[in-house]
């Protein structure tokens, strides 16, 4: 980071504090403060391909880019912040500009803010040895150099990552993105800037004490519910801190999480890419990625699980960073990158 400054605070804005669809919100009238900061990224970086890694499909009310910047609400000591990023100079000498504007933006907070940056953006991570590989693979060096500035990114929070791992089980994508759409505009804290409601991802608390019919209302199977509603009191509770998983192994990792309700295989490797950074693991039986492998790579049929593990066995350790570029080469057909 190179720098912070508050540049301003204006009181008396309306911020939605909490609530739900299901019940009655209560608008409190707080002071609000804008803080920016300029942080340092390690070269090269481009943001719109790293937002776009994050968010997976333009429906996404919770991770916006608007072709400038990238926002999103985070909950920073227990308020919602809005958070807007954008790039400043070029991927070889890439900075970015990030403000943030909501309650009592504290020293504090603004340590957490930096932190889970980096954490979503990846920026402080060197990937010199995947380009190195890359420029060795003929099949590999083109899809690198398309979308050379790519940073694998992460979900703010391992419990997210699991939430959006229940959301799309055996669904397609969008279904899994419109699910958690809801999720957040019945569950997540809010806050309203300009006369708009934006609203976060939902904390373990806020859906720890809801019920599985409320979880139905909104289109999640029984089995589902059940498991985001045991997930949430297992952490609110302080029974599971998912935090401190990341020190596992891979092996012990993928054990772990296969012990959760709901996580089976697929789960599992998608949260230890996504919610870990475990950045050798590629999802497998990700029906989406096989897809994308096959059109990339010309083959007659969509790889299955072994034969995905196979072909990327000469790219380790980086199945992962493979599975991001993947994902933005499926949204570059669909023509949502510029």
């Amino acid at each position: 980071m190179l720098d912070f400054e508050e540049v301003d605070r204006a009181p008396d804005k309306r911020t939605e504090t909490a609530g739900s669809s299901f019940g009655s919100r209560r608008v409190e009238s707080v002071s609000m403060s804008r803080v920016t900061l300029l942080m340092e990224v390690l070269p090269p970086f481009r943001l719109d391909l790293t937002a776009w890694a994050l968010r997976r499909r333009p429906e996404n009310i919770v991770d916006r880019w608007d072709g400038q910047t990238y926002a999103r609400v985070l909950v920073l000591e227990g308020k919602p912040v809005e958070v807007e990023i954008t790039q400043i100079g070029s991927s070889a000498r890439p900075r970015l500009r990030v403000t943030a504007t909501g309650p009592g933006v504290t020293g504090r907070a603004r340590q957490t803010l930096t932190s889970c940056v980096e954490r979503m953006l990846g920026t402080r991570i060197n990937l010199r040895g995947f380009y190195r590989l890359a420029r060795r693979q003929p099949e590999l060096g083109d899809l690198v150099r398309r979308f050379r500035g790519l940073k694998p990114p992460r979900f703010p929070s391992v419990y997210e990552s699991l939430l959006c791992a229940f959301a799309c089980q055996q669904v397609s994508l969008i279904v899994g993105v419109l699910l958690l759409n809801r999720l957040a505009e019945s569950y997540g804290l809010a806050v309203e800037k300009s006369g708009k409601r934006t609203c976060a991802f939902p904390r373990p608390k806020d859906l720890a004490g809801v019920n599985l019919d409320a979880l139905g209302k909104l289109g999640f199977s029984r089995q589902k519910a059940r498991a985001i509603i045991e997930l949430s009191l297992a952490v609110t509770e302080g029974r599971l801190d998912l935090e401190k998983l990341a020190g596992l192994d891979g092996g012990s990792l993928l054990e772990r999480l296969h012990a959760l309700r709901g996580v089976g295989r697929w789960s599992a490797e998608y949260v230890s890419l996504r919610g870990f950074g475990k950045l050798h693991v590629f999802p497998g039986d990700d029906v989406g990625a096989q897809n994308k492998l096959q059109r990339y790579l010309g083959l007659g049929k969509p790889p299955n699980y072994k034969k995905v593990r196979r072909q990327l066995t000469q790219w380790e350790p980086y199945a992962g960073l493979i599975y991001f570029h993947l994902l933005l080469y499926g949204l570059a057909e669909k023509g949502f990158l510029s």
